[in-house]
């Protein structure tokens, strides 16, 4: 009989409990009938899903609370109104429920909106507000003392929100929301979240409640037209459910475009029909993650058993609901604290009498309601829910997990926990590092039943013939349609993408028309960006000012500028006339003139004191061409007496000796090594004598060439290919081809080493560009992102080294590494040897002057009054230059000559040899002054000075005999 007894008792049990849930439902509460009974107030809209899910839930917790804890001495009398989706009717309910019916806690509201003013009757009566719906950052329990929410702060999804955003690369999306303060209170966070990610929110379309179907769908076709692809929903599910039916009718929940909804929608799914579940194919939604307990899996089995005995009118859930399980775990920690604070009365102190329902000065003060408040938020247990930890004032935080709805299944594909980021399982302790990779989610399927992701890239590739090296499209690759695109620019790209601290899904798209031919110029092909054509355009794109008034650019990842490049000539080393070539005409005819200049001087300085610049005006002037130019090889016989001389002659020796050396210099360079002359080397010349110039087809290079370097348009002629280049500037300016090819400095560095030595760049450089960068639209959150990378990326020494390699490096290798190309005459000119000429010139020039001036001031004829003609200015000038011509006998050199002379026309009485002829005495005479120098005569001055006049009288008798 026992073991009849025992088996008995669960069935005992779960027919009670049934019978209870049967009379809870009815309106009918046995528990009513007990001692301790504490009124609660439950202020819900009971037409709405959530409103009747949580009504059902409670009456279950109450049932299943007590029917484990059957000693308690307390229970909980739940008082339930229906106050709609009407503001003014919660506030009449909740303020019936304090002031009438003494509710020692109120369960709700249920929104958002309707919770701010039943929260301050909550603080003026000291009667806790607990509500397990209304999520909304704006209801703050720190701020509202008496307020307490069990359930996660819509804020608390926001940083799994940004993640996901920031996994799958998107820069940009439109958020669409409710305008409610439950649809308010989350936008502001999410924009510093993704601000915070580098994520541009473009648009927010806020659509209130109350519009109906004409109206959502105006805005849907806003967004649709603005190109908008990715979009994030935060709003109700009455709301919702209508948004994306509509979004379907417009082609919205095709591929290519994305959705995430919000938690708040999210856990509202089940309760919706097959149509609102078939338009959200794709859709991507976050929600509280829910621990698969025991307790939970038997909860979920009596439910479904409860609603197949219960017949409704309604469409009813049939999976677990969030709310609900909030509403059921709130009941719980209700009753844990009231039984815990032992309240077995009502304990209002009324402040003013009155029979009105509604006046809020008659409001009395819960006086257990403080204690019962703090009891509650230290009230710790594990609920259906989750963990029942309230940490200041709302439910803490738990883990989310992510879903993707295909077909009307909700799949999961992954969870998020602030300690972890994504995970596919949150039981992998392998993933213990903070991840926000969607490598660490599943596979999902994207609206449109597509497996590829959302809102890639569209970049648009420019399709060209000439240097390929830069950019090549090559349509005979075996993928088919879909070509193959390499070059320097897109392994640059790849390079910047790499170095992106987030994945950035693309597509190239090369701007073709249907030949597979190029369909327009870069600025049309970048005007593309500003129609949502394409969302950026790749490749070897110059930065122009022009272009940035429709299109964003990155950093430049070339260097910038604009040159030409001219056909280049031997300067013949092998001429006969080679040796003229180290100094230029100028150079020449100053050193010529320099050189007859310091004879010059030398000679004026030595005429009179130096027996070797004496003898007839022949002989004198070729002495002066003579000594001078005889310099250069230091090979001069004269020797100089006369102090301003030898400084003059010093200063000389030191410039022919720096003339000298560089001629040496540049005559050996020009005959080792062979130089290479530009045919033209200024943009003058050209426009001058009226030759053609080249330019790339297709550039913006035919404007400059127009507006800035003033060609005329028919002088200009477009080619493609280097080859093209080459060909033109072979033939020269006479035989249809061009005098120069201007182009950009990247190309024209390319196309020269391609050629080596035969031609090379000249002239300025002109900035008319910042050089190759990335487009992208205008306002782009992508573009600091890229050129950040960009410059890490050029910055790489070793990384940017061996993507010129790869293309570049076969075409540095030229055939003759002897030559060397310049671009300017390479003849030494007066302006490198202009100081010494300078100091020469002042040298000789200051020496001159001396010396004439003491002359002069020595010489000057003294005037005779009794000789008027031979007073005149002109003729002491004539005889001042006699005077010149004369010997200066005061120097030693001559007076030593002159003792030999003496010596020779006065022979010894003695002497018995012939007296010789005057020609014969003459021509001694000479003989003894060459070599005069060689003796050595010392006489005193007396009989020098006599030896002089003697001397001089006796050639006197010996002339006047003749």
């Amino acid at each position: 009989m026992s073991m009849t007894m025992t088996n008995q008792k669960p069935l005992l049990s779960k027919f009670l409990s049934f019978l209870l849930l049967s009379l809870s439902l009815c309106g009918y509460d046995p528990l009513m009938m007990a001692n301790g009974l504490i009124p609660v107030g439950v202020v819900l809209d009971l037409k709405s899903p959530v409103g009747r899910v949580a009504e059902r839930y409670m009456s279950m917790a109450l049932s299943d609370f007590y029917a484990v804890n059957h000693n308690y001495s307390t229970r909980l009398s739940l008082l339930t109104k229906d106050s709609g989706n009407d503001v003014i009717a919660v506030a009449s309910a909740a303020l019936d429920l304090i002031k009438n019916e003494e509710v020692q806690a109120i369960i709700g509201p249920q929104r958002s909106a309707q919770a701010r003013f039943v929260i301050e009757l909550g603080r003026k009566s000291q009667v806790p507000i607990i509500s397990f719906s209304a999520t909304s950052p704006f209801l703050s329990p720190s701020q509202n003392p008496f307020f307490i929410r069990t359930t996660q702060d819509e804020s608390a999804q926001v940083k799994a929100i940004a993640d996901i955003v920031k996994a799958f690369g998107w820069w940009e999306i439109v958020l669409i929301y409710e305008d409610t303060e439950y649809g308010n209170g989350l936008i502001p966070y999410l924009m510093d979240a993704l601000q915070e990610i580098g994520t541009r929110v473009p648009y927010r379309s806020v659509i209130p409640p109350s519009s109906n179907n004409a109206e959502i769908s105006e805005e849907l076709n806003k967004l649709k037209a603005n190109h908008t692809r990715i979009f994030l929903v935060h709003m109700t599910a009455s709301l919702g459910s209508k948004l994306f039916v509509l979004a379907k009718n417009a082609e919205m929940m095709s591929e290519g475009y994305a959705w995430i909804i919000t938690q708040g929608l999210s856990s509202l799914l089940d309760p919706m029909g097959s149509k609102v579940m078939d338009s959200m194919q794709g859709v991507l939604g976050i929600r509280p993650y829910l621990f698969p307990s025991k307790q939970l899996k038997d909860f979920e089995r009596k439910w479904k058993r409860n609603l197949t005995s219960i017949k409704t009118k309604t469409k009813s859930t049939t999976s677990l609901n969030l709310f609900g399980l909030c509403a059921y775990d709130t009941v719980w920690a209700l009753a844990m604290a009231v039984e815990k604070i032992g309240i077995v009365h009502s304990s209002f102190l009324k402040k003013n009498a009155s029979d009105s329902n509604v006046d809020l000065g008659a409001l009395g003060i819960f006086e257990m309601g403080t204690r019962l408040r703090n009891t509650i938020l230290t009230t710790k247990f594990q609920g259906l829910s989750g963990n029942f930890n309230l940490v200041k004032g709302e439910l803490e935080p738990s883990a989310f997990e992510l879903f993707n709805i295909i077909e009307k299944t909700e799949i999961i594909i992954g969870y998020w926990t602030q300690e972890r980021g994504f995970s596919k399982d949150l039981n992998d302790t392998g993933e213990e590092v903070y991840s926000t990779s969607k490598k660490r989610l599943k596979p999902l399927i994207w609206p449109g039943y597509t497996i590829d992701q959302p809102m890639k890239l569209r970049i648009g590739i420019p399709v060209k013939k000439c240097f390929q090296e830069f950019l090549k499209v090559d349509w005979n690759s075996p993928t088919g349609d879909k070509p193959s695109i390499s070059g320097f620019a897109i392994d640059v790209f790849h390079a910047v993408l790499d170095a992106l601290p987030f994945p950035l899904p693309h597509e190239f798209i090369p701007y073709t028309n249907k030949h597979r031919q190029s369909n327009g110029t870069y600025d049309e092909l970048l005007y593309q960006i500003k129609t949502h054509k394409y969302d950026a355009v790749v490749g070897d794109i110059t930065i122009m000012p022009h272009r940035s008034v429709y299109v964003d650019f990155t950093l430049p990842y070339t260097e910038s500028g604009l040159s030409m490049v001219v056909l280049v000539k031997d300067d013949e080393s092998k001429n006969l006339w080679i040796f003229l070539k180290p100094l230029s005409l100028n150079l020449w005819l100053t050193t010529g003139a320099t050189f007859i200049f310091t004879g010059l001087v030398v000679w004026v300085l030595e005429h009179r004191v130096n027996s070797e610049f004496r003898g007839s005006p022949k002989e004198q002037l070729g002495l002066i061409f003579w000594f001078s130019f005889s310099t250069l090889a230091f090979a001069h016989r004269e020797k100089v007496v006369n102090n301003w001389s030898r400084f003059v002659l010093i200063i000389w020796i030191f410039v022919v000796l720096i003339l000298t050396q560089s001629y040496t210099a540049s005559l050996t360079s020009m005959l080792t090594i062979q130089r290479l002359q530009p045919t033209f080397v200024d943009v003058k010349e050209i426009k001058k004598n009226g030759y053609f110039v080249g330019y790339q087809k297709d550039s913006s290079i035919k404007v400059f060439l127009i507006n800035q370097l003033g060609f005329h348009e028919s002088k200009l002629k477009p080619y493609e290919t280097p080859e093209e280049y080459d060909e033109a500037l072979s033939n020269g300016t006479h035989y249809g081809g061009v005098a120069a090819i201007f182009d950009e400095i990247p190309y024209l560095k390319l196309f020269i080493a391609k050629y080596c030595s035969k031609y090379t760049m000249v002239g300025p450089i002109h900035k008319i560009d910042g050089g190759f960068g990335f487009a992208f639209q205008q306002r782009s959150p992508l573009v600091p992102y890229i050129s950040k990378a960009i410059f890490n990326v050029t910055q790489d020494k070793d990384k940017i080294e061996a993507i010129e390699k790869k293309y570049f490096s076969s075409k540095t290798a030229c055939e003759d590494q002897s030559t060397t190309i310049s671009s300017h005459s390479h003849s030494l000119g007066v302006d490198s040897f202009g100081g010494l000429f300078l100091i020469t010139g002042i040298t000789s020039m200051v020496s001159l002057l001396i010396y004439v001036s003491n002359f002069v001031y020595s010489h000057w004829p003294v005037s005779d009054d009794n000789n008027s003609i031979g007073n005149s200015f002109w003729s002491k000038l004539v005889e001042l230059a006699k005077h010149f011509d004369q010997k200066d006998l005061s120097l030693h050199d001559f007076k030593r000559e002159e003792s030999r002379v003496h010596a020779v026309v006065n022979p010894n009485v003695f002497d018995p040899s012939p007296r010789p002829s005057i020609d014969e005495m003459q021509s001694h005479s000479r003989n003894s002054i060459e070599g005069a120098n060689d003796v050595v005569i010392h006489d005193d001055n007396k009989s020098l000075s006599s030896s002089s006049r003697h001397g001089d009288a006796s050639m006197q008798d010996v002339h006047n005999s003749s």
